[in-house]
């Protein structure tokens, strides 16, 4: 399958900046956007390029396992590092900074690696749609000079999946993923144990067979989104008696189903708009 002249250029153009790094680690998490950068530059410099996957209680033992079994697929050369995050305590604050001391940690972590190893930069996959959200991940990126090769080839999340799907990648069409820190509301420190009661729930609905979806942790109460064309799948009174069983027996006082459905980034409505211009300008 072929992609339009449009976006071929597009792809030639990200060739064409990954050629140009010289000896390349990628900041590698088995999401779409990582993947396809980590698939496109082995396919752009070989051995010159080394895909990194941070090992923590953040990252779901399932998208660690699909992360590596992507990397295997094509021969993409992957080792997995350890980050240590969780002993950051301007990380398990979990404040509106949180995401960029998650960063800090990671970049930092990496660039040791990358003067140790002899690399030239660290790359990421952060792309034109991610430009206008309130992510502060991306201030720390900033900070440590690594590059955004997706981005400036000009490519958005909806031209990734296009050129990943022509190229036969199974991810193409992968749902959203973020670290497991992302359920938790702001202001509720984050631990291993709250990381692990997510994780649980969030596999309990995979199992049911749900595909797009996040497990919001309130405390006693958890506030389950389903993705809209799947919620009508959750709207029933036996799905409802599931729901309870499962999120009680995780130590849930209060079982929620959010009526507006899945969306990213859903936890940022409650930061004050103050906040989130300060942290979009400073990452403090």
């Amino acid at each position: 399958m072929t992609v339009s002249d449009h976006l071929a250029a597009k792809q030639l153009a990200l060739e064409a900046r990954l050629s140009g790094l010289g000896r390349v680690l990628i900041a590698y998490s088995g999401g779409v956007d990582s993947a396809f950068l980590a698939w496109i530059a082995y396919h752009s410099l070989g051995r010159g390029a080394l895909a990194l996957i941070a090992d923590s209680p953040s990252l779901a033992r399932s998208q660690l396992a699909d992360a590596i079994a992507f990397a295997g697929e094509y021969q993409i050369p992957l080792e997995v590092i350890n980050t240590a995050e969780l002993n950051r305590p301007e990380y398990t604050r979990n404040d509106a900074s949180r995401c960029f001391h998650c960063k800090d940690e990671l970049f930092s972590v990496m660039e040791d690696f990358r003067r140790a190893r002899g690399f030239d930069c660290i790359a990421y996959g952060v792309n034109l749609d991610d430009e206008g959200d309130f992510r502060p991940g991306h201030l720390a990126a900033e900070q440590h000079r690594v590059v955004a090769p997706l981005r400036d080839a000009g490519l958005n999340k909806a031209d990734i999946r296009e050129i990943a799907r022509a190229a036969g990648l199974r991810i193409w069409n992968k749902p959203a993923s973020a670290c497991l820190s992302s359920r938790i509301e702001y202001g509720r420190p984050v631990t291993r144990e709250t990381l692990a009661v997510v994780e649980q729930g969030e596999d309990s609905l995979r199992k049911l067979g749900f595909r797009q979806f996040r497990v919001r942790h309130h405390g006693e109460i958890v506030r389950i989104e389903i993705a809209r064309d799947e919620l009508r799948l959750a709207l029933t009174s036996q799905m409802a008696a599931e729901f309870t069983r499962i999120f009680k027996a995780l130590g849930f006082k209060f079982v929620t189903l959010d009526l507006e459905g899945f969306r990213s980034g859903s936890l940022n409505v409650l930061l004050p708009s103050a906040v989130l211009t300060r942290e979009r300008k400073t990452g403090s």
